[in-house]
């Protein structure tokens, strides 16, 4: 396997990602809106919560909650590909080609570590995306961790760590996806090597951009599918926290028992109030952007890493 620079991995990564991320925010507020079980019920559809929300909150406020993940972005993303690299090497001590069954392993390895980091932003997140009041809006990501952190300390922000963890094992689905389908659309003849070059970074300019936006597609597509339903789980359990939380969100306070206090409960509690399907809702909006969010991450990727290694 060729040699890897973090420091190209890490700043490919960081533009790719604010890119990804200002094209998916609106997609990721509607899912969100359609996931959390005290406001579902508002939206008739995917379009209907597009058009509600734009009505309602403005343009602006499919934009809600992109504070702390632009704050972060730039960390995440980096860090997302470097650290796909540095478990895919530590199982490759050649300059052999990883397999794919390797690059899945190294992709849910990178998931699951990542958790530690997207856990507590995906919280704030959320609990912003969430806000309908007007002014609620305003409610800043610092003051949202204050108040969290004041009432229920750091355990506070890692509410949904586990579900979080089990989503993000479809980091090895996305990758694998990326991988295989750019494997397949190259060719020995066309000089290529058969690998992305996600694997090496010199194949960049080699690569057709067709074969870059197509493979991102398709990943982002598989990265999703088999791992959704622990998104809902996880944006359940986010969503819907007694005392300050609501506060915030609804203004007022409630004392009821939370049926989301854990990732079973949830799952329990959301199989019998709305049968199977609720394990599927939103993913109509998530497959709308994983497509063109992943096909423009995986091309600037693999365009500014061909840049930085020439």
């Amino acid at each position: 396997m060729p040699d890897l620079d973090p420091t190209t991995d890490f700043i490919a990564g960081t533009i790719a990602g604010i890119v990804g991320l200002l094209i998916a925010h609106p997609f990721d507020t509607v899912k969100v809106r359609l996931q959390n079980p005290d406001l579902s019920s508002k939206y008739h559809s995917v379009s209907h919560a597009f058009a509600t929300i734009i009505r309602e909150e403005r343009f602006s406020g499919l934009y809600k909650g992109i504070a702390s993940p632009l704050a972060t972005c730039a960390f995440m993303n980096g860090l997302i590909f470097a650290s796909y690299k540095f478990f895919l090497k530590a199982q490759v001590m050649d300059d052999s080609i990883p397999s794919l069954t390797q690059v899945a392993i190294a992709g849910s390895c990178c998931g699951v570590a990542m958790s530690l980091f997207t856990a507590p932003i995906e919280l704030i997140k959320i609990r912003q995306q969430n806000m309908l009041e007007s002014g609620l809006g305003s409610v800043s990501a610092t003051k949202l961790v204050s108040t969290i952190h004041r009432k229920h300390g750091l355990k506070g922000l890692f509410r949904g760590f586990t579900a979080t963890a089990l989503r993000e094992i479809g980091y090895g689905a996305y990758f694998f996806g990326y991988e295989a389908t750019s494997r397949y659309l190259t060719t020995p003849s066309s000089g290529l090597n058969g690998s992305s070059s996600l694997l090496d970074s010199s194949q960049a300019e080699s690569i057709p951009l067709w074969v870059l936006l197509v493979s991102g597609g398709v990943a982002g597509v598989i990265g999703w599918l088999p791992t959704f339903p622990m998104d809902v789980v996880k944006t359940r359990m986010q969503s819907t926290e007694a005392g300050e939380v609501r506060s915030i969100m609804l203004s007022e306070t409630t004392t009821v028992d939370n049926p989301y206090r854990t990732t079973m409960s949830t799952i329990r509690h959301s199989y019998r109030t709305d049968g199977v399907g609720v394990f599927v809702r939103g993913l109509s909006p998530t497959l709308l952007r994983a497509i063109p969010v992943n096909m423009a991450t995986f091309a600037v990727y693999e365009t500014v890493a061909g840049l930085l290694s020439t």
